[in-house]
């Protein structure tokens, strides 16, 4: 597994962690969801992303 540093509001980081707890998962949990439904939205509209793998 790959790892990822963002940088983010501080305001924003503590909004995410509201969030995550409302939802019963970690914070890195909560990012890994949003990411998954935004492929997913951007798939269906655009059809499958291909990735090529090295």
């Amino acid at each position: 597994m790959k790892s990822l540093s963002i940088r983010i509001d501080e305001v924003m980081l503590d909004k995410l962690h509201v969030v995550a707890d409302y939802e019963g998962r970690s914070a890195n949990s909560e990012i890994l969801i949003l990411i998954r439904d935004a492929i997913e939205k951007y798939e269906a509209k655009h059809g499958e992303i291909k990735v090529d793998r090295k």
